[in-house]
């Protein structure tokens, strides 16, 4: 579930090629890309998605993928054969430089796809996006409130980094391994709880969230898992009092489904 909109940017398909792979904490790989075709790429910051074309055969046809991901778009990509159509999947722009472009994967062991693929990228492997908008409104209210997992610890930190830096709230982003923390660029009157769980997704952030003391109507933000972002939503509209059209929400994933 969601209620983010799907902006389709005139940039269409973006082919890239990786130049460089990092672990950077035990359970998160940056893969940063490069290439001329970048340059039609426009930096939005803040939680900027896109859909990742991956070849993960050797048979992928990065060619044939549409220029837009609309009902015509996602069509056009099924017409693909199966053994030629490239695997697609979302993902947050972590960092652009003009030139390069930084993904970060959670990738620990085999689960998923994209994880995987990440964990063995080489440079020279091709890739392509469609850039589909930012998620982040930014409305105006008494104060902000970000609730993200490891999924969607990119959004998080990018918020966080392109957000006003008058801005004031808590961010409550919830790990499974507290060693996956990165560093925050958060302005000052943002409150950055770090917490690690033990059990299902949302186990700490959800408790967190109900013990939260916020002055007046925040704007929210919350994604990852979609029971911790279904949760986060239901206790601020219902428990709260927060308008519908104040939370913004995302399940990036399922828990017994990959998340990548």
């Amino acid at each position: 579930m969601s209620n983010i909109a799907v902006t389709h940017a005139g940039s269409g398909l973006v082919h890239a090629e990786v130049t460089r792979r990092e672990r950077v904490t035990p359970n998160m790989v940056r893969v940063t890309l490069g290439g001329e075709d970048l340059r039609r790429f426009e930096f939005r910051g803040f939680d900027q998605w896109f859909r990742l074309a991956l070849p993960v055969t050797a048979d992928a046809d990065l060619a044939r993928m549409p220029h837009t991901f609309g009902v015509g778009g996602y069509l056009t990509y099924l017409r693909i054969p199966k053994g030629k159509r490239p695997v697609v999947r979302n993902y947050t722009v972590r960092d652009f430089r003009g030139d390069e472009l930084d993904i970060d994967f959670v990738a620990h062991g085999t689960d998923g796809v994209a994880g995987p693929w990440a964990a063995r990228a080489e440079p020279g492997d091709r890739v392509a996006f469609i850039d589909q908008g930012c998620g982040w409104l930014g409305k105006p209210a008494d104060s902000n409130l970000i609730v993200a997992d490891e999924s969607a610890l990119p959004a998080a930190l990018g918020i966080l980094r392109d957000m006003p830096r008058d801005a004031t709230g808590h961010a409550i982003i919830e790990l499974f391994d507290e060693r996956d923390r990165q560093e925050v660029d958060a302005p000052a009157g943002m409150t950055v709880h770090w917490l690690t769980r033990d059990g299902d997704p949302g186990a700490a952030a959800l408790p967190a969230l109900r013990e939260l003391a916020f002055t007046g109507v925040p704007y929210a933000f919350a994604v990852g898992e979609q029971a911790l972002a279904a949760g986060a939503r239901r206790h601020l509209v219902k428990e709260r009092g927060v308008p519908k059209e104040l939370v913004t929400f995302s399940g990036y994933w399922g828990k017994g489904r990959a998340a990548a």
